[in-house]
């Protein structure tokens, strides 16, 4: 049995004392996790074991913190980000296996190939002055056609140049287009910088309000101002143009975490539900709450923790 399969098993033994330990109400090991150890398991007794051991090792560390995490009874949500995580590891240490297990056949393959160039470059020789004679005769009739396709061209240019011009008449009225279009989407912007913080990001154009601005404290229910903004909001999105739309609900660190989430996510819907309203179309927009796990600042000032309180609008362009 290789060191990763020894790893992997005492890992179980492990979790399996541990709640026998915590006594029968325990909860059940997740699915996802028992999977992510089957996957794992799975790669120790395959190619990965001798090909890609210092990937495989990495999984294991991380299916290793997964277990642990979950034994220690931390959060849902940081559990499946850490299964998730090992799961991807182990991925990765497959496909490295496969990678290096192609490489070696090609190499293989390259000796093979090696001897029977001499026989084909032999055979290439022959096969080469019977190609020129007939690359001779293809480019005589190339030549004969290109001659006549030539007198095509010119015939259809003369006939065409009407055509022509309506053609690159409709290429300036795109042009044209395309131009206003853009007039509009740098408006848009321009309008949504005045009611809200706005950057681009790796995951899109980053729509910031401020949870005050938004939201009395500790409620989900907009006020009166912020459905006007939102209303401006919607405007300016439909303007511009987008392909989706995630509305991000955050809150600062005090209170319980779940409620935190339970919140964040009830002013995300409560924010899709007005821009839907605006003529948002909602199979494009979602909602999500993160609660306090994203913060932007530190939470021990009232500043940090007000900045912390925000909805974000990630919005994909077109």
């Amino acid at each position: 049995m290789s060191s990763q399969q020894n790893m992997g098993a005492v890992r179980w033994l492990i979790m399996a004392v541990a709640l026998l330990w915590l006594g029968c109400g325990s909860a059940a090991v997740p699915k996802n996790l028992k999977a992510a150890q089957d996957a794992y398991d799975a790669a120790t007794q395959g190619p990965p074991a001798e090909l890609a051991p210092a990937q495989l090792d990495t999984a294991d560390q991380a299916l290793a913190a997964a277990t642990a995490a979950f034994q220690r009874g931390e959060d849902k949500i940081v559990v499946d980000d850490l299964v998730y995580i090992a799961e991807r590891r182990t991925a990765l240490a497959v496909s490295a296996a496969n990678k290096e297990a192609a490489m070696r056949e090609a190499q293989s393959a390259s000796k093979e190939y090696g001897s029977l160039q001499e026989a084909r470059y032999q055979s290439a020789e022959a096969s080469l002055r019977d190609t020129q004679d007939k690359l001779k005769e293809q480019k005589r009739k190339a030549a004969e056609q290109a001659r006549r396709d030539q007198e095509r061209l010119d015939a259809a240019a003369k006939q065409g140049a009407a055509q022509v011009a309506r053609v690159k008449a409709k290429l300036a009225a795109e042009k044209q287009a395309r131009a206003k279009a853009e007039q509009r989407a740098a408006a848009a912007m321009a309008s949504l910088a005045e009611i809200a913080k706005v950057k681009e990001e790796k995951r899109g154009v980053v729509i910031t309000m401020s949870g005050a601005v938004l939201f009395a404290t500790g409620k989900h229910k907009l006020l009166p101002i912020a459905t006007s903004k939102l209303a401006d909001v919607a405007k300016a999105l439909k303007d511009q143009g987008f392909k989706k739309i995630i509305v991000e609900g955050h809150t600062d660190s005090r209170g319980a975490p779940a409620e935190n989430e339970a919140l964040s996510l009830r002013r995300a819907q409560e924010v899709r539900t007005t821009l839907i309203a605006e003529g948002i179309p909602a199979s494009k927009i979602q909602a999500v709450g993160h609660g306090s796990r994203r913060p932007i600042t530190e939470n021990d000032t009232a500043e940090g923790r007000a900045n912390n309180r925000r909805v974000e609008i990630v919005v994909t362009p077109n």
